[in-house]
């Protein structure tokens, strides 16, 4: 093994997540808001498996002040390094822990229903004071958010019960710009917030509904997924990728003709061929789905996987590399020459799904930070 190759202290395989880039993304994102918007930052699931503490801080350190997550845990990861000014929404709702932790803690929930409201409402009305809470109306996706009946329900009483600081809602096709459901939810968003009666703060944009146009961004803009690298839309990703993921070569060999790889046999060589076994799997977020359709990077160019991802490694023809890679050699999963978007293609998925999958076994090493 040559000492080139031999950093990391001999690890297996190496994360590293790139601060840095994460913040520009932050920083475009913002610079493309209209009309005095504000930019949030969703860094739910670990920050979509990148590390929530380290990104959060990141972000905050770009001015950032608004912070998404799902669940009150979540919650709890990124306050103990943000900076009391920081705001912590929390989207499922008040659960995962009592009222009174949400207060003591400066976390907001996000309220789904009326039962949501109702029981916001009675802890508002317990505590003494009117606590801090976001509603959400839902304009089409059916996941989350009061429908447009219960919304019709609501009145300028039950709103100033608790101290509503936006009412948000979410698209589903923002990822396609043409899609009739984006002009039919932004119209929705538009009427059922008027019906309110009231003024109130609006969020409605995610990464893919600030790309939409200033029309979309309102009040506060919630990005998530661009923050990491993954394409917002259909087009051109405006994005920068921000993880390089890369491990070793274990084992290198030559195969005969019609010689089996893997488990089940279910490869077999059409020609001699020059394979290696590299440090990563299933078990490490590289999906099963990828056997016979992934392809990693050695010596700058791109070899298929052969026969199934196993748990801890898979198998990779190099037959086609000019030179020979070594045992303890580097493998580029993602990265600079395969970004996160052309992994998910190869795995049937997207990009979310791969980095949220991305397991604990890496060394993470975090830059630009």
């Amino acid at each position: 093994m040559s000492k080139k190759q031999n950093d990391y202290s001999g690890a297996a395989s190496v994360l590293e997540i790139h601060l840095d880039k994460v913040a520009r993304n932050y920083l475009a994102f913002r610079k493309m808001l209209k009309n005095g918007a504000d930019c949030a930052a969703v860094v739910k699931a670990d920050a979509y498996g990148l590390g929530a503490p380290q990104v959060a801080r990141a972000i905050f350190d770009q001015e950032c002040r608004h912070f998404f997550v799902a669940h009150f845990d979540e919650a709890v990861a990124i306050r103990a390094v943000l900076p009391k000014e920081a705001l912590i929404y929390v989207l499922n709702g008040p659960y995962g822990a009592a009222p009174k932790d949400f207060a003591e803690n400066g976390f907001v929930p996000v309220l789904n229903s009326l039962q949501d409201l109702a029981y916001w409402t009675e802890f508002s009305a317990t505590s003494g004071k009117r606590q801090p809470a976001i509603l959400h109306i839902d304009t089409g996706m059916n996941r989350l958010g009061l429908s447009a009946k219960d919304a019709g329900t609501l009145n300028r009483d039950m709103l100033k019960a608790v101290d509503l600081r936006y009412v948000m809602s979410h698209l589903s096709c923002g990822d396609e710009p043409d899609h009739p459901m984006n002009a039919q939810q932004l119209a929705a968003f538009k009427s059922l917030t008027s019906a309110l009666g009231m003024p109130v703060r609006l969020s409605f944009a995610n990464s893919a509904g600030i790309l939409l146009g200033d029309d979309y961004h309102f009040d506060l803009a919630r990005p998530g997924c661009g923050l990491y690298g993954i394409n917002p839309s259909s087009g051109v990703n405006p994005m920068e990728g921000t993880v390089t993921l890369k491990a070793r070569i274990v084992q290198t060999r030559f195969i005969d003709i019609s010689s089996p790889v893997g488990y089940g046999a279910a490869y077999k060589a059409s020609a001699p061929a020059h394979c290696a076994t590299i440090s990563v799997g299933y078990a490490d977020g590289y999906l099963r789905s990828l056997t016979g359709r992934g392809k990693v990077v050695i010596n700058g160019e791109k070899c298929p996987v052969i026969g199934r991802v196993s748990m801890d490694s898979i198998i990779v023809d190099t037959t086609a590399l000019e030179v020979q890679p070594n045992q303890g050699d580097w493998a580029e999963i993602i990265g600079a020459q395969q970004l996160v978007d052309e992994v998910a293609a190869q795995a049937g998925t997207i990009g979310y799904e791969i980095l949220t999958s991305l397991g604990r076994r890496y060394r993470r090493h975090y830059t630009g930070g």
